[in-house]
């Protein structure tokens, strides 16, 4: 995906779609990609309930300029794998990131982050 963003949707008890546009970077061989977000945030406590989600290519605003995906969204606990998703969006996100992550620190939320993965 050369996307610079994706917009993520993640399901309510309701069956209602609730979309989100968010950083990714594609895992190597292209059938997953990883995406960080505020442990506490809505689309992650959905996932806790549902793992079907959709993904369709957007603006930064969160307008979806593409076709939806179909797939399976994981929350991802284990340190290695979170490093090596890290890595990788820091890769495809630069400097803009690293200004990211150090506002993260001074405010203490660097740690309350939650990985995602999400399976196509």
């Amino acid at each position: 995906m050369k996307e610079p963003y994706v917009s993520l949707a993640t399901k309510k008890k309701s069956g209602d779609w609730v979309w989100t546009p968010v950083w990714f970077a594609e895992a190597s061989g292209g059938q997953s990609i990883y995406i960080f977000s505020a442990a506490d945030a809505g689309k992650v406590k959905r996932l806790k309930n549902f793992e079907a989600v959709q993904i369709a290519p957007c603006t930064i605003s969160g307008r979806i300029t593409g076709e939806s995906k179909d797939a399976s969204g994981q929350l991802i606990h284990d340190d290695t794998e979170v490093a090596s998703a890290y890595t990788l969006l820091r890769a495809k996100y630069g400097w803009q990131i690293k200004v990211l992550d150090f506002f993260s620190r001074i405010a203490g939320n660097i740690n309350k982050r939650q990985m995602i993965r999400v399976d196509f």
